[in-house]
């Protein structure tokens, strides 16, 4: 069970995570003793507002899906703060976790995995409102104008409702992934990579599709991904995630204009650009992400580091706070290092 804190709505956020710690044991032997944990996510805080979107962003395997299945109580927190709309969710059940889970639905990735291919689209778009019909206003008559309506909305025909999720193309299922998410009128989508199982060109559609639906009904997005593409058309707010911590924060165009920490330069370094100024050097990573049941002392990524001293070994960096919005976790932004600089990514 989360532990989760006390206070009051933090300056209008939606949703505001604090130290979330999601810890695997791992058992071994005849009696399943545990012999250590998988520390998939290791502390992240971050705040989602109305009318924005926050990308949670890291190579595979760092812990972003784990982070974002904990905020709806999909999987158990091992500990942190989870705050809702100024209400801690820690202890809530029953009627009270479906109405967290209305109000702060997710799109999962994979558009063919995340249908019942042995129910209709009307049935699987309504199965959310029968069940917080209270919720939803909306009476057993109405639910299949509502859905008419949903899928419209999403761009597709009202007729579709009949029709199962073999029918359609993996875009049209996000959509109706999309429509079912709608469905029980949420503030917020936790978005796991949406667009990722999907042709560029139908990703741009999705694309456009969730920003106009944001822009109309205020939705505040967690938008879960590694395309950085992605994070520049749609996120206001970017956390770098890596081995379960996030390692810098800011808004979307200090993170990506101006990164402070060695890996989120890595990481931006790898994305091709057209440059006129020249070819762009790519940061070379050496080694491998390290296993979270074994992350290194001191910094976590100080042995794949190229910029790695001696105090990185030793202990994890502190927050620096690089202005009101800027902040990254490295020992080379507070220290002598720091006077010679992490140099500009350009």
């Amino acid at each position: 069970m989360a532990e989760i804190s006390t206070g009051e709505n933090n300056d209008g956020a939606l949703l505001q995570v604090d130290q979330l710690l999601m810890h695997f044991p791992i058992r071994r032997g005849i009696f399943k003793r545990i012999a250590g944990h998988v520390k998939a996510v290791d502390g992240v805080t971050l705040t989602l507002r109305p009318g924005r979107t926050v990308a949670l962003v890291g190579e595979s395997g760092c812990g972003k899906t784990t982070a974002g299945k904990a905020i709806p109580r999909l999987i158990p927190a091992t500990r942190g703060s989870i705050v809702f709309d100024g209400a801690p969710i820690r202890g809530i059940a029953g009627a009270a976790i479906a109405a967290l889970r209305s109000a702060m639905q997710m799109i999962f990735q994979d558009p063919y995995a995340s249908l019942n291919p042995r129910m209709r689209v009307g049935d699987i778009i309504a199965e959310g409102m029968r069940a917080t019909g209270a919720r939803t206003a909306v009476s057993t008559g109405d639910i299949s104008g509502r859905i008419a309506d949903l899928l419209r909305q999403v761009g597709l025909e009202a007729e579709m409702q009949n029709r199962y999720p073999h029918e359609f193309s993996g875009g049209q299922r996000q959509r109706i992934a999309i429509a079912r998410a709608l469905a029980v009128r949420p503030r917020g989508l936790i978005c796991d990579e949406p667009t990722s199982a999907l042709d560029v060109s139908v990703q741009a559609q999705i694309l456009n599709l969730l920003k106009a639906l944001q822009s109309e009904f205020g939705l505040a997005y967690l938008f879960i991904t590694h395309n950085i593409a992605v994070v520049e058309y749609l996120a206001h707010e970017v956390a770098v995630m890596y081995l379960g911590r996030i390692v810098e924060s800011g808004t979307m165009d200090e993170v990506l204009n101006s990164p402070a920490h060695p890996y989120t330069q890595a990481l931006l370094s790898a994305v091709p650009r057209l440059d006129r100024d020249g070819a762009r050097k790519v940061i070379i990573l050496r080694g491998e992400l390290p296993s979270p049941a074994r992350p290194p002392d001191g910094c976590h990524f100080h042995p794949r580091c190229p910029r790695a001293v001696e105090v990185c070994e030793r202990t994890y960096p502190p927050a620096v706070q690089l202005s009101a919005t800027h902040v990254s976790n490295c020992h080379l932004l507070g220290g002598a290092e720091s006077k010679r600089g992490l140099g500009t990514f350009s």
